[in-house]
C-alpha cells in the first residue's frame, strides 16, 4: 500500500506524528511518501534507528520527497 502524506503546509511535529501513525500499520512493500519543504533531519534519525530505508528527493518547486518503505 502505498500513502502519501503531504505536509508542506503542516507545522512540527505534526508531519513527525502522521508518519509514525503510518509506520503503526507499516507492513512489507508498503511505501510512505512524505512531501515537505524542509529537511526532517528528527525523522531521518527515528528512522534509521528503528531499521527503516528510506530516499530523499529534492524537486524543482523546493519540495523534499522523502519516500519510506
Amino acid at each position: 500500500m502505498r500513502t502519501e502524506i503531504d505536509a508542506r503546509e503542516m507545522l512540527p511535529p505534526e508531519p513527525f506524528e502522521r508518519v509514525v501513525a503510518a509506520l503503526e500499520t507499516f507492513a512489507p512493500g508498503d511505501e510512505i511518501v512524505l512531501l515537505l519543504y524542509r529537511e526532517p533531519y528528527p525523522l531521518y534519525d527515528m528512522l534509521a534507528r528503528n531499521g527503516y530505508r528510506y530516499s530523499t528527493e529534492h524537486d524543482e518547486d523546493g519540495t523534499v520527497r522523502v519516500r519510506i518503505g
